[in-house]
């Protein structure tokens, strides 16, 4: 094998570990966000985020209300 070839095949197999490292990488994001997802699903989670979707609705509505009071 020639000094050429060499140096092609360890290119080779840098580039197939990145890849290997690319692949891993994301299996583990997409296993995380899974998670996150099934988190955000669980019956305590989503009935504190509706209910804290409704205390930021309620803060929005007053904040309205009270600068059309301010301007009128």
């Amino acid at each position: 094998m020639t000094i050429g070839e060499n140096s092609a095949q360890d290119r080779r197999s840098r580039e197939g570990h990145a890849t290997t490292r690319l692949e891993h990488c994301v299996a583990h994001t997409l296993r995380v966000i899974e998670a996150a997802r099934i988190e955000r699903e669980d019956a305590p989670v989503k009935a504190a985020r509706r209910h804290l979707a409704e205390i930021y609705g309620v803060t929005r509505l007053n904040r309205r209300l009270e600068r059309n009071r301010h301007s009128a």
